[in-house]
């Protein structure tokens, strides 16, 4: 079973969030407070992160969605909206695409449907194995904040984060990313769907989220100025109002 956290009101609605690869759940910290006072909150981190188990590889999304599945299964939860930032929202598009009676609404932060080249993620999957997590360390949190936020220090606490994440667990990760190919899957969610992209992101450019944004039926797209590729801890208030605003509105209705 991965490892996980359960906060807010029992009875509420559920939110189930999955995160970037090479954090763990604490990178939802700030969207915590004002999504516990109307949500059932579940926070995980994904295998071979955390305090999540390291199993031997490969990994695959589709292993990755089936920890998340179990987890529902083992928390009784039938349905429920899903927010995934990065490899969480490859995650969830993979659920929601496969299993569309377990997600309500969907949110889908910085991620991609399909991020080639293969060759750099099977690169990177060999230098964290050879040096850890540390070797990767300057370049990818280069990627996650712009310049003026990675000076802070919530940005030097993602990083630790980054640092102490086992080299097999993120580098078999790297190795699911590589094979990754989520656009046949788009146009079979059905769930509503709201793709926030940073403008500044190098990870994954909007081009990504346009790709998403048009291959999910009505979905709706943001492109947020002034964040990269961690928008959920850059641009804080600004996100979470939008994932509030998303699980919150009436139903749409023709």
């Amino acid at each position: 079973m991965i490892a996980y956290d359960v906060q807010g009101p029992v009875g509420a609605p559920v939110v189930v969030l999955g995160g970037s690869l090479g954090t763990t759940r604490a990178m939802w910290d700030e969207q915590l407070p004002a999504l516990t006072r109307a949500f059932r909150v579940v926070r995980y981190d994904h295998r071979g992160h955390g305090a999540s188990p390291v199993p031997p590889g490969p990994y695959t999304i589709a292993g990755l969605t089936g920890d998340v599945l179990a987890l529902l299964d083992h928390l009784d939860i039938p349905r429920a909206h899903f927010g995934g930032l990065s490899l969480g929202g490859m995650i969830a598009m993979y659920l929601a695409a496969t299993h569309p009676e377990r997600v309500d609404r969907l949110a889908l932060i910085c991620t991609s449907a399909h991020l080639p080249p293969a060759r750099a993620w099977l690169a990177r999957a060999a230098t964290v194995r050879n040096g850890g997590t540390r070797a990767v360390a300057d370049t990818v949190v280069a990627r996650w904040f712009t310049p003026a936020f990675a000076a802070t220090p919530r940005a030097a606490e993602l990083r630790e984060q980054l640092i102490r994440s086992p080299a097999e667990g993120y580098a078999a990760c790297c190795e699911a990313i590589a094979t990754l190919d989520l656009r046949p899957l788009l146009a079979r969610i059905r769930a509503y769907t709201l793709v926030i992209a940073g403008a500044e992101d190098p990870a994954t450019p909007p081009v990504h989220a346009e790709v998403i944004g048009t291959g999910i039926p009505d979905a709706h797209l943001a492109v947020l100025r002034d964040a990269a590729h961690l928008a959920n801890v850059e641009l804080a208030d600004r996100v979470t109002a939008m994932l509030v605003e998303h699980w919150t509105a009436p139903p749409f209705v023709e």
